[in-house]
């Protein structure tokens, strides 16, 4: 996956695509965090990584008011996290992150900076920013296959 990061994309299609590719580097047990500001393009890239593993993008939406989305139907579950919302790492202890993050699916976290000690070593960190209005920066630090 290293050859695909650092990239810039230019819209919100490009963001998609990119998520699509990195997906088929994925595997079940994955935690894919994702950081950056309000409009960076998280959610956008996480709805690449949903189709990149046989879901309806339109099934990622941005799980900011339920704080977690479960989906099923792709090549295995995926666990959708916001941490938008979470005002302490409690909070996230209470949701019973720890049977996700070390089951069979793979989760994404939306503003993983606000549960960065609660991550696995191993976490794929895709950091993300917005350029321009429509042009994004991202890159990968951490594990990656």
């Amino acid at each position: 996956m290293k050859h695909l990061f650092p990239a810039r994309t230019a819209s919100a299609a490009e963001t998609r695509r990119l998520g699509r590719a990195a997906a088929k580097h994925l595997r079940a047990g994955d935690v894919v965090g994702l950081y950056g500001a309000l409009g960076a393009g998280k959610t956008v890239f996480a709805q690449g990584l949903c189709e990149g593993l046989g879901l309806a993008a339109e099934q990622a939406t941005s799980p900011t008011f339920s704080i977690l989305h479960e989906y099923e139907g792709g090549a295995w579950p995926v666990y959708h996290f916001d941490a938008y919302r979470i005002e302490t790492l409690d909070e996230f202890y209470e949701l019973g992150y720890e049977e996700y993050f070390y089951g069979r699916g793979l989760c994404i976290v939306e503003w993983a900076d606000r549960v960065e000690p609660l991550l696995p070593e191993e976490t794929l960190r895709f950091r993300m920013n917005q350029e321009t209005e429509s042009e994004r920066s991202i890159r990968l630090d951490g594990h990656a296959p």
